[in-house]
């Protein structure tokens, strides 16, 4: 235990005013862990903020020429930590919204070897700059996060998270918006041990620039949810649906056969009722045979997943612990 590495990551879009605070803020020493590195990525800013990092010393300076997004500038941020040897990552946001102090407590369980994935998660009902709204959607997405997921996370959209060694070789990021709701329903997944603890947060030093109203932060998200359901999951919605079809259609049948036998009449509804449990018994097959499509193509993300799974063991895993 003594021997891990922890990289601090920094995803920044113009953050020259804040990031000195946030380094600042973040511990020097962590029980159970030898070295401590900082890594920015610097995703495409307009302002000082690579020099700002450069002058702070900052180990690790990832940097784009154009704005990429949250998404993509996490994701190069775990290959780039896997590529030097981290065995647990910490993410936090360039604005100092959270406490950089609560480092140790997310590292603690990954340390512990009691956790793949440990999300910091805010106070909602005591957070200073979040409206009632704010508070219900929380709160209701979080509640959603946690049905779907299969996890016990309180905060699902909080940003300060950890991740060992094993979550950042399994983890994978197709969204162009966030990542926090695609790596927990990954995690729940792919059945990682994932597990919440509270953490502080500062005063609010500006808006966020990840969304721009909070209708367009749920029309994002509840995309991303979406997407990422129907990508592990699709095979059960599909023949749900279908089966939904198949009884409505199979008691139309019912009823026909009801009025036949025991009323000794289908004056107006032979024809209407025979098509339209015909249409609906068509459905049913043509959907499930959708979710069969869809299963097959889950089958074989779960397949390319392994094998970018063993190419990044065998590329990061190996190499980078011989480095050391």
């Amino acid at each position: 235990m003594s021997r891990m590495k922890l990289i601090i990551q920094i995803p920044c879009y113009n953050e020259e005013k804040t990031l000195p605070l946030v380094i600042k803020d973040l511990p020097k020493k962590i029980p159970g862990v030898k070295k401590i590195e900082i890594q920015v990525i610097n995703d495409g800013s307009t302002d000082k903020t690579e020099k700002v990092a450069r002058k702070l010393k900052v180990k690790h300076i990832v940097s784009f020429k154009q704005n990429l997004g949250l998404a993509q500038a996490f994701m190069v941020g775990v290959n780039n930590a896997l590529a030097q040897g981290a065995d647990i990552l910490v993410n936090t946001d360039g604005d100092n919204q959270y406490q950089g102090r609560d480092t140790a407590k997310l590292v603690k369980p990954i340390v512990k070897g009691q956790a793949d994935l440990v999300i910091g998660c805010r106070s909602i009902d005591e957070h200073p700059d979040f409206s009632q709204e704010k508070k219900w959607l929380q709160k209701v997405g979080s509640k959603v996060m946690r049905l779907i997921s299969k996890t016990n996370v309180a905060d699902a959209a909080s940003g300060f998270r950890a991740y060992s060694r094993e979550a950042m070789l399994q983890l994978n990021v197709f969204s162009d918006f966030s990542y926090c709701m695609e790596t927990l329903l990954q995690a729940g997944y792919k059945q990682m041990k994932v597990v919440g603890v509270d953490i502080r947060v500062n005063k609010k030093t500006r808006e966020s620039r990840l969304y721009k109203t909070m209708l367009h932060y749920l029309w994002r998200s509840g995309n991303t949810i979406v997407d990422i359901f129907f990508l592990y999951w699709s095979k059960i919605f599909f023949s749900l649906l279908s089966m939904v079809f198949f009884v409505v259609a199979v008691l139309l049948v019912v009823r026909f056969l009801y009025r036949i036998l025991f009323l000794g009449s289908v004056a107006g509804t032979f024809w209407p009722t025979v098509v339209l449990a015909g249409v609906l018994l068509i459905a049913s097959i043509q959907i499930y045979l959708t979710g069969v499509l869809a299963s097959m193509v889950s089958s074989n993300r779960k397949l390319s997943e392994e094998i970018l799974y063993r190419m990044k063991r065998e590329e990061y895993g190996v190499k980078s612990r011989k480095k050391r």
